[in-house]
Parts: structure tokens; C-alpha cells; sequence
């Protein structure tokens, strides 16, 4: 009864609403919750308005990112675009359909509030197949599948034969994707674009990698994806956590907390290509927007509100 009442939802929302973005792989650490708010920031920057949902609601990653954003804006007393953030936290109820009913209740409450109201809505979801999760991945307009790259992550997508790599069998995610954008198609007529990031490339191609390019050509044809690469193997990736930034802030000393390198702007480009290869909805319109919002604000004799990064 939660599905088909998310699914009216969603036909509701495709005229009016917001696109909706979804970051989805059943395997952690493969750079999701980067991917996630890397999107969104750029979104902001383009004069959209952005909100963001993490459904992972025990390592609540991009939770974290959001938080140790407004942390650092504050204390480094810098300007830094933030989405609207909500999480969804795992009920503890006596039965399984007890606890998914609570939280299809808080997730679907907390679009209601930002669905109608923003230009994008990013998911983040956990790296293993929960209720939430296949919820997430049947109301996505975009679906981004970052994975690193290696067979090690291409086994979540599809299994493969060991000596010709032919392509044995999909995986069950693949399968649950693919039923996804199935169901979405009878109930709105929309297929949404799936797009498989390839993340933690190496700055050289090695036969295992072309072996795996190969592989996941081959897979895309059969499944319908587009591919794209991602986030190389960089350390700021990491040290970009704990201070909320992104590759697409301003490179300044005073911003970042230490002086600005090559490194910085090979990834601010890599991001930039990963932005174009999604091809999300976006126009010069956004910066317009912007522009009327912030004068609206400057003309305005009260603050605005600024959203709780947690919802109760």
C-alpha cells in the first residue's frame, strides 16, 4: 500500500514538481554521498533551488557533509551555498512492516514540504537494498550509479564469466533497476536516465580497466544505461569532508584552510564534465532566478529562515 501510494505521488509531481535525482548503488564506499552534494552544490551555484534527502539513516554520510558545511561557513565566516537537507531515520517498531510503514511516512512527508517548492531534489541512499532504497529508485527522474572501477563494483551491476567476460547474468540490483524504471513507465510514461559513474579512475589505462570499459559497454547496451566518468582518485576528495567544501567552491586560502593546488583545479574540472555528461534539466533560466531571489532578499526588512539540516 506505501508503493502505490508513492506512485500517485510521483504522477503528481512530474508537471509541477522537481527532478529528482537519485544516487543509488547496493555497495558502500563507492563515492555516492561525493557524487550527491557535489550535484547539488553545482545546482545551487547555477541559481536552482536544491534540496537534499539521505535515506542512509545509520552512516548518514551526506548528513555529515551538509552539517560540517554550515559548520565551516560559520566559522571561517564565508558565504557557501546549502541545500535544504532532511534525513530519514531507521524506525525501531516489533515488525518489519511496522517500521517501513513509519518510515514511508517520514519520507513521504518530507516531500510533500520540498517537492513543490525546489527546482531539484538530490537522494542519497544507503549501499544495501532497504525499503527506502527501492522507493528512492522508483520516483527518480535521474539515476546516478557511482562505482569504482574494478570488477570488484562491477559485480554489483552483473556477474561475469572469469576467462571470455561475457556477461553471465545481471545482478540483482541491475534486475530491481530495471524493474524500477519498468514500473515507472506504466505509471507516468517516463523512463528515467540511468547513468553509471565511473569513479577512482587511474591516470593510466591498464589492461584491467579496459577490460572492464569493455564489459560495461557491453552491459549498457543490454540495460539501457549511459556511462560517464566520475571522481578520479584524489586525496582533497577526502579532505573536502570534514569541511563541508566541494571541488566547485572557491579555490581561496581563506576559504579552503590551506593554499590551492593543480590538484584542486584538475578536480573542479573533473566535476564540471561529470555535471555535463548527466545532462540534468538545467538552463540559463536558473541564474535568473537567482538573481530575482537575491534581490528579493536584500529588499526584504526581515532574515530568512534558514532550514535545520535534521529532521525530527
Amino acid at each position: 500500500m506505501f508503493l502505490s501510494g508513492l506512485r500517485g505521488r510521483t504522477s503528481e509531481r512530474r508537471d509541477h514538481g522537481a527532478h529528482v535525482v537519485v544516487c543509488g548503488n547496493e555497495k558502500g564506499g563507492s563515492g555516492k554521498s561525493t557524487t550527491a552534494v557535489h550535484i547539488a552544490v553545482a545546482l545551487l551555484k547555477s541559481g536552482y533551488s536544491v534540496a537534499t534527502v539521505d535515506l542512509d539513516g545509520r552512516q548518514l554520510s551526506l548528513t555529515r557533509y551538509v552539517e560540517n558545511r554550515r559548520r565551516w561557513a560559520h566559522k571561517a565566516r564565508i558565504p557557501l551555498d546549502i541545500p535544504h537537507h532532511f534525513h530519514v531515520p531507521p524506525a525501531r517498531r516489533d515488525t518489519i512492516s511496522d517500521a517501513e510503514g513509519e518510515e514511508f511516512r517520514k519520507f513521504a512527508e518530507g516531500l510533500a514540504d520540498i517537492e513543490n517548492g525546489h527546482d531539484f531534489v538530490i537522494i542519497d541512499t544507503p549501499g544495501s537494498d532497504t525499503f527506502l532504497n527501492r522507493l528512492a529508485h522508483r520516483i527518480a527522474d535521474t539515476l546516478v550509479t557511482p562505482m569504482n572501477d574494478s570488477f570488484i563494483d562491477f559485480d554489483v551491476l552483473a556477474r561475469i564469466d572469469p576467462v571470455s567476460y561475457d556477461i553471465l547474468e545481471i545482478s540483482q540490483y541491475s534486475a530491481s533497476v530495471r524493474d524500477a524504471r519498468r514500473e515507472r513507465r506504466q505509471t507516468d510514461n517516463t523512463i528515467p536516465d540511468w547513468v553509471v559513474v565511473r569513479n577512482r579512475m587511474s591516470s593510466f589505462t591498464s589492461r584491467n580497466e579496459q577490460k572492464v570499459d569493455a564489459c560495461l559497454k557491453n552491459l549498457a547496451a543490454r540495460l539501457g544505461f549511459r556511462l560517464a566518468d566520475g571522481i578520479s582518485e584524489r586525496v582533497i576528495f577526502r579532505e573536502f569532508f570534514p569541511i563541508g567544501l566541494t571541488a566547485l567552491d572557491d579555490f581561496e586560502e581563506h576559504v579552503l584552510g590551506t593554499k590551492p593546488t593543480l590538484s584542486h583545479l584538475a578536480a573542479r574540472q573533473e566535476i564540471r564534465l561529470l555535471l555535463a555528461a548527466l545532462r540534468l534539466p538545467t538552463s540559463e533560466m536558473g541564474r535568473k532566478r537567482l538573481d530575482m531571489r537575491r534581490k528579493l532578499a536584500d529588499s526584504s526588512s526581515r532574515p530568512l529562515e534558514l532550514p535545520d539540516i535534521f529532521a525530527n
